[in-house]
């Protein structure tokens, strides 16, 4: 009978599990199994060598790699380590074969981290995905093309490079944002509504790296990490995005689309409300998971991958792939919204819209109920945060996304929501009165961002800088239905205050052109129809 043997890394010396002839040798990290029925040889770039190249930097050659006597291999990406199949005769001689792996010298060493289940990914304009060659240019972000990753249904399937991973075995897209600094062109500071100034719209000059902003340095300035706070900053400085700073990491992984509800058939099985991570897909053309409270869709997230730190996205974090997308590395111009009623992630309108929020469509393009006026991904790319396959969808538009922020009263107490029927399910204080404390704990700081006490949606000095509203000014209405039309393209913002403490981007389908990449709603935490969630991955290079 044919068998396997796995060469695994462990902090052990090596153990031999004798039975029927067959060795199974588990080796300490970058040991190379030498004895008499098992022969490993190394080599890099064509060059032997000592040692297994570590995961970063390197990129397994399977397509080269050989085995004697029909035996063959199959890498072990979680561990980094060989498991040699097929196992049927002794002596076994395999030779593997590293190359150094691709890296983009524009990111300055915040190219992705693949870690655990992720999968690198090439995505065709057809849909198409195959597993990334990772020796090869998988993703070029001074191209648009951003690096994408999934995570499978069944884990145990092996891929080799450029092979098609089929729909049907995927669970979730992901989409790498690479830590990176920005130009400030303005800080923010305003109380109240001013005049508009559409000329504020530009091209956001970012410069990608693994660095933090110091005071110390010319023409940088302290990362202000407080609602409100100016740090030393001033108009031209390149600012790291706080969304770097609190989650350490060269990056992070943000979902393609908005988290699904797996297995929903119909716009109503997926208004679900509750705490199960099993549910989770980030795909296309699946249904939208709404209808979940704030602090059912944070622990649902939180619970999906512990290993690689899954979270429900912070507003900086959503403001981060915002800014990417309005520079030179994304499409820098409004993102088309996702205008399909039934809340199908992915969608694209055919038009831009031409009117905003109201009860009825009056025939302005905002949505369909039968989808004549959508196209579907992948033909949905104007909806993508690049303009291209490879960027994020559903930012604009589809449901309202729910994203982890707070705020506290005046005594500095954490607000849980408006009162007793509309709140997030987070113990804390309510905005017009009482106190929720059967609800779930907060999380970690770092899983949020704080707001300051306000009393007004116009608020915008208690901004945190590069969370998408204050530095989106000046600002001013525009009559349309009384609405507050007052970001890039017309996108609305309204900044949180006591009693709708919470945040929601995007817009939802109806929105019109009020919806968008920019477009900001406060909220008191309650479960809608209407709002959904999305999921970010910051896994720590080690």
């Amino acid at each position: 009978m044919k068998k396997n043997i796995i060469l695994g890394i462990l902090l052990t010396s090596l153990i031999a599990l004798v039975g029927g002839g067959i060795t199974n040798n588990k080796l300490p990290e970058q040991e190379i199994i030498k004895n008499e029925n098992v022969n490993l040889a190394i080599y890099l770039n064509e060059e032997e060598t000592s040692s297994i190249p570590s995961k970063e930097g390197s990129a397994f050659d399977e397509e080269k790699s050989t085995c004697t006597n029909e035996a063959y291999i199959v890498w072990d990406y979680s561990s980094w380590s060989p498991i040699i199949k097929n196992v049927s005769n002794y002596p076994i001689r395999c030779n593997l074969y590293f190359k150094t792996g691709y890296s983009e010298s524009i990111l300055n060493g915040t190219d992705p981290i693949l870690k655990d289940e992720l999968i690198p990914v090439t995505i065709s304009d057809d849909g198409t995905v195959r597993k990334a060659d990772l020796g090869s240019k998988w993703y070029s972000y001074e191209e648009k093309i951003w690096a994408n990753a999934v995570i499978l249904k069944d884990e145990t399937k092996d891929y080799k490079a450029t092979e098609i991973i089929p729909e049907e075995n995927i669970e979730s897209y992901f989409v790498w944002i690479p830590k990176y600094r920005y130009q400030l062109w303005d800080l923010g500071m305003y109380d109240s509504i001013t005049s508009i100034d559409p000329s504020k719209v530009h091209e956001i000059p970012v410069i990608f790296g693994d660095y933090n902003t110091s005071d110390s340095v010319d023409g940088e300035c302290t990362t202000p990490m407080e609602s409100g706070a100016t740090g030393n900053c001033n108009i031209g400085d390149y600012i790291t995005h706080p969304a770097f700073l609190s989650i350490p990491s060269k990056g992070f992984w943000v979902g393609k689309f908005e988290t699904g509800y797996d297995g929903a058939t119909s716009t109503s099985e997926a208004e679900i409300n509750e705490r199960d991570a099993s549910k989770i897909i980030v795909k296309p053309n699946v249904y939208s998971w709404r209808g979940i409270q704030l602090a059912n869709a944070f622990y649902t997230s939180y619970d999906y991958k512990r290993s690689l730190d899954s979270h429900l996205i912070k507003n900086t974090e959503w403001g981060a792939v915002a800014y990417l997308q309005h520079s030179a590395y994304g499409s820098a111009t409004s993102v088309r919204i996702n205008n399909n009623s039934a809340f199908l992630t992915g969608y694209q309108a055919n038009n831009e819209p031409t009117c905003g929020y109201t009860n009825a469509n009056e025939e302005c393009n905002r949505y369909c109920d039968d989808n004549t006026c959508n196209q579907a991904y992948p033909k949905s790319t104007l909806a993508s945060t690049t303009g291209n396959i490879s960027g994020i969808f559903d930012m604009s538009g589809g449901a309202n996304d729910y994203v982890m922020s707070a705020m506290v009263d005046e005594e500095g107490n954490l607000i849980s929501g408006r009162n007793s029927e509309l709140n997030s399910d987070f113990n804390g204080i309510f905005g017009e009165s009482g106190s929720l404390s059967t609800g779930y704990d907060w999380p970690d700081e770092k899983y949020y961002d704080l707001y300051n006490y306000s009393l007004s949606p116009t608020q915008f000095s208690y901004r945190i800088l590069g969370d998408v509203t204050g530095e989106m000014g000046p600002f001013g209405y525009v009559t349309y239905l009384s609405r507050q039309l007052n970001s890039w393209y017309s996108q609305v913002i309204f900044f949180p205050l006591l009693w709708e403490s919470f945040i929601m981007r995007g817009g939802a389908y109806s929105f019109g052109f009020e919806a968008g990449v920019f477009s900001t709603e406060n909220d008191n935490g309650k479960y809608s129809a209407v709002i959904s969630f999305r999921l970010v991955l910051t896994p720590i290079n080690t």
